[in-house]
């Protein structure tokens, strides 16, 4: 089954965000860090953590994407599983809070006691949730999706071609806006949630002003561990012809995707340095990645 991972594309700041975010989440640490070589961006650092259960992997690439709140994390703060819940939030906040930035103040709103929306000094942003106890119980970290501009009223759309794409799938709640939520278009989505393979996504409308789109920054990697895998995800996922580079797509709302062989992170960790460098060399000439091409490559074939 494909592990979907959320990808951060970073300047030159992947090991101090991850180790920053590490040092903010409970039950959070690093699990590999290495370097691609001689990259169109220079030296890369590239890592792997794990926040509150949830996979991460950032990357130093360059300055070429900038981060912003079209893709975010909320993180559900349970009473049910904490007793230090409400507590646990404020210290995460304050954590977040240095050279952050507050998107939504840290409050009281109709669907949480308390809730707050920052993006922090790397440029990622939190919804920090007190969740309702008496709720379906979801997982500490879910990546959400924002649906503006050009985009907005399409998130109900996107949810279920997803849902028909990955073949271990499952929605959860839908809630539409109702009448008088201008700018806001009744029926659009306020809020929907679902599972593809094993990881929950949300995903909102929204009709207000936003500067930002979906864009690489934050992308999202399919782990896979067929070539036939591969090849079933880049054909449904793939929409944009010129934004396919180095195992990379973008589908039809703009969301980027990464589909890799699993055993990439196998060889990227456990390869030598000219392993390394021969792997990269060739996967920087692929499109779709081809498993069989980066092992012979790897093993100097």
């Amino acid at each position: 089954m494909p592990l979907i991972t959320p990808h951060l594309w970073f300047d030159k700041e992947a090991k101090q965000a991850a180790e920053f975010y590490c040092a903010v989440f409970p039950q959070s640490n690093i699990t590999n860090t290495t370097v691609l070589y001689e990259t169109p961006s220079g030296d890369c650092d590239l890592v792997s953590f794990q926040i509150w259960g949830q996979p991460f992997m950032a990357i130093s690439a360059g300055p070429l994407f900038k981060l912003n709140p079209a893709i975010s994390f909320i993180v559900n703060f349970d009473p049910s599983r904490d007793v230090n819940a409400e507590a646990m939030i404020d210290e995460v906040w304050n954590k977040l809070s240095d050279g952050g930035t507050a998107l939504m103040p840290l409050g009281e709103y109709p669907f949480s006691k308390r809730y707050g929306w920052i993006q922090d000094k790397y440029g990622v942003s939190w919804q920090l949730m007190l969740t309702n106890p008496y709720g379906e119980p979801r997982p500490a970290i879910i990546p959400s999706m924002l649906f503006v501009g050009s985009n907005c009223g399409k998130a109900e759309a996107a949810r279920e071609f997803y849902l028909s794409v990955f073949r271990h799938s499952q929605p959860g709640a839908l809630l539409r806006h109702g009448s008088g939520a201008e700018p806001d278009q009744e029926g659009t989505v306020l809020f929907s949630d679902f599972m593809l393979e094993n990881t929950w996504f949300t995903a909102m409308d929204s009709a207000h002003k936003h500067d930002f789109q979906f864009n690489e920054a934050i992308s999202l990697l399919v782990n896979c561990e067929t070539q036939e895998e591969i090849d079933y995800y880049w054909d449904k996922l793939s929409h944009v012809p010129e934004a396919e580079q180095c195992g990379w797509l973008k589908d039809q709302f703009g969301v980027s995707w990464q589909i890799s062989p699993a055993i990439m992170d196998e060889l990227l960790s456990g390869g030598s340095e000219e392993q390394r460098a021969r792997l990269t060399f060739a996967f920087m000439k692929m499109k779709k990645f081809n498993i069989a091409e980066l092992q012979k490559a790897f093993d100097g074939g």
